[in-house]
């Protein structure tokens, strides 16, 4: 690019590829001075001539470390959603286009954006998604070995637990059932089961390990449910909580409130959005189970729930007390996070009288 054309650009949107990255540039008045194709190489290169621009990119693989590369060169790299930036589009999608629609979005002065993440972060993340994924084989595994029992008319009651105990003795005693062949193949599915259950424990203790070693974890693990699993996938996701203004908006974005369709005087509330980060809004549903079977009245007194747990149980469903339980926690455990203080429940004047 030319110095006189370096010196016009001041909006960029960047279309990310996997080995190529479609650039379109605007100056100050939005008009079109750039429109390139870059390979992966040249990118920073070529963005290392430029004078500081506002960058913004699609919140996708790759966008994180990129978007700190670019901070480093002095650029303002922003990333967004992409369903916010499809509004912007015009005509047949493109590559060309897309990039075109970002370098509108990410002018937009009420866009939401999404925070950049740390290589810290994106550690945290790896090793949770991991889990995630072996978790799921383990699930798959265990289903696969009672629906072959069940084929042969054994029937061992719900629990993982409780199938790990049994089925050595099944193996053992019910050959009159199982055939040779069946028997070998489920030994080796309780074979995988061993491998994953070893690789699981390996990544929550080291999750655990890192989860005591970092401040916000420490103080969310004061929020009631909350333990290691959950509060280091609460900093991988967010940070500190920056995107957000309020416990509110946390909430709605893991989707624990309900869809609004609402027009003129009508507000019409469904079913919970289930919009956001699916993972997390799957740990804080198992945390306000916790909080509801297994700790009993006096620790909800103990966390200033008990007034509040009690009311709603009289008017809502179990299932619709955990989603809104769940909801209270995220808004609690934001607030833990942003204002850096570890979560503790002071009885005012005003809350005594109440339960009194």
């Amino acid at each position: 690019m030319s110095q006189k054309l370096d010196s016009k650009v001041a909006v960029i949107g960047i279309d990310i590829g996997k080995n190529s990255f479609h650039i379109v540039g605007q100056d100050r008045r939005g008009a079109l001075v750039l429109r390139q194709k870059w390979s992966r190489g040249q990118l920073e290169a070529r963005l290392a001539n430029l004078p500081p621009c506002l960058i913004g990119m699609e919140a996708c693989t790759g966008a994180h470390h990129l978007s700190r590369k670019l901070q480093t060169l002095g650029h303002d790299a922003r990333l967004m959603a992409a369903k916010f930036v499809r509004p912007y589009s015009k005509g047949e999608k493109n590559d060309y286009r897309d990039a075109e629609a970002i370098a509108e979005a990410v002018q937009r002065p009420t866009m939401k954006f999404v925070a950049i993440k740390t290589a810290d972060q994106l550690d945290l993340q790896a090793l949770h998604r991991v889990r995630e994924r072996l978790v799921s084989q383990r699930t798959g595994i265990i289903n696969q070995i009672r629906a072959f029992l069940l084929e042969r008319g054994i029937a061992v009651r719900q629990g993982l637990n409780l199938l790990r105990a049994e089925l050595p003795g099944i193996l053992g005693t019910r050959t009159d059932v199982l055939s040779p062949r069946m028997l070998r193949v489920i030994e080796d599915l309780a074979g995988d089961w061993r491998r994953l259950d070893e690789r699981i424990e390996g990544l929550s203790g080291e999750i655990d390990a890192l989860a005591h070693h970092d401040k916000g974890c420490e103080r969310l693990m004061t929020v009631p449910g909350v333990g290691p699993i959950i509060s280091s996938a609460i900093v991988a996701a967010i940070g500190t909580g920056d995107a957000f203004s309020k416990g509110r908006d946390f909430g709605a974005w893991l989707g624990l409130v309900p869809k609004q369709m609402s027009t003129g005087d009508r507000t019409i509330l469904g079913s919970i959005s289930r919009r956001g980060n699916r993972y997390l809004r799957k740990l804080f549903v198992q945390a306000a189970w916790v909080v509801l079977v297994k700790l009993g009245p006096e620790q909800w007194e103990r966390y200033g729930l008990k007034s509040w747990i009690e009311a709603a149980k009289k008017r809502l469903h179990h299932n619709v007390l955990a989603i809104a339980l769940a909801n209270k926690l995220a808004r609690i455990a934001w607030a833990v996070l942003h204002k850096g203080r570890a979560f503790e429940y002071v009885k005012t004047n005003a809350t005594a009288s109440r339960s009194a």
